[in-house]
């Protein structure tokens, strides 16, 4: 067999084998959002691989968080695509070596959410919140007192930079990918504002209290669609009128059976305080910074990471250019496309 096709095969056969992880639940006790709102139980869901390791004084060296986009789980990175080209052996973050960290955001999978039945009475949780709960599920929960380095996707992207600034020093080093450390403003606020209205001034949402999922949901999925796609791929994945009609209807159809309303207007909610831009000069960790530039949800026009990283004491941004293996804002999940990057930066962090 071909020595790059053996590679990937007992890649995927790490991944299948040993593979989907061990999952868990850490329950974090009468946990006080910035809202004021205390949840009894609050209930944050995991994924690991690999085993920890400490060094002579008791410091984890060996951990990685990596963590999700809006809407997602710790469990979507467990692909061929991503865990697939990372996690095996002997590749960049082979779980042999690494201990990774999967949390489910709150809101999100597993973990505490609306659905679960609070519905529109869940707290009103923060990035700020949803940082401080992945604190303690390392620390109180998992007994992970450092990170070698802390990588996140979209949402997850923001939840680094913030993680930066707010424990400078638990992670040698951070990687976001696909965002921006700044308010949340202009057509991307714009988009999740028409997205939550869509849900909460339909009728059918009865205040969060609906009895089969409001119509207005359609109409967010369809601009979340539009949000998070890349124009060369659409054109790729549908050449002609019917493959485009047969493609958009199928999405729709799927994520309306897997989303719930309150959750998503939620967990799109969750970023209205976001904006990491004062306090860029806290973060002490090397970073590297990653987007595309057939990004729709970070359009590189914007000028906005050229502006802001040289506040950053050891920041490194990369503007990926728009190829046939970039897909708009999803890129951030693509190890093919960014990994040789991942590599590079993982070279260059300091030795503990």
């Amino acid at each position: 067999m071909h020595t790059t096709r053996l590679i990937f095969a007992l890649s995927i056969c790490a991944l299948t084998a040993g593979a989907q992880g061990a999952q868990g639940d850490f329950v974090a006790r009468d946990f006080r959002f910035a809202t004021g709102e205390v949840l009894p139980e609050l209930r944050l869901h995991y994924t690991t691989l690999g085993v920890p390791r400490r060094d002579a004084a008791g410091v984890v060296r060996n951990a990685v968080m990596i963590l999700h986009g809006t809407g997602g789980s710790g469990r979507s990175f467990l692909t061929p695509t991503y865990a697939g080209g990372l996690f095996g052996p002997g590749q960049l973050l082979d779980t042999t070596r690494f201990y990774i960290v999967l949390p489910d955001g709150i809101g999100h999978g597993g973990s505490s959410k609306p659905s679960d039945g609070l519905r529109a009475k869940f707290p009103r949780y923060t990035y700020d919140d949803m940082v401080r709960a992945q604190h303690l599920l390392l620390t109180q929960g998992l007994g992970v007192n450092h990170l070698r380095f802390i990588m996140g996707t979209s949402m997850g992207c923001m939840h680094a930079w913030v993680w930066g600034y707010t424990y400078p020093e638990f992670a040698d080093g951070l990687v976001p990918l696909a965002c921006v450390p700044a308010a949340i403003v202009g057509r991307n606020r714009m988009m999740r504002k028409m997205m939550m209205d869509n849900i909460r001034t339909d009728p059918e949402y009865r205040n969060g209290e609906y009895t089969s999922q409001p119509r207005g949901l359609l109409g967010a999925l369809q601009l979340l669609y539009m949000m998070g796609s890349s124009p060369l791929l659409q054109h790729q994945q549908a050449p002609t009128r019917d493959a485009a009609d047969s493609v958009i209807t199928a999405y729709l159809a799927a994520r309306f059976r897997a989303t719930d309303a309150n959750d998503m207007v939620y967990q799109f909610d969750s970023s209205r305080e976001y904006d990491p831009s004062s306090h860029l000069g806290r973060i002490t960790a090397p970073v590297l910074a990653v987007n595309s530039a057939d990004d729709q949800v970070n359009p590189p026009e914007l000028g906005l990471m050229e502006r802001l990283m040289p506040q950053v004491a050891k920041g490194r941004f990369i503007l990926l250019p728009i190829t046939p293996q970039t897909r708009g804002h999803g890129t951030h999940s693509l190890p093919a496309v960014w990994g040789h990057l991942l590599g590079d930066f993982l070279k260059e962090l300091p030795e503990r």
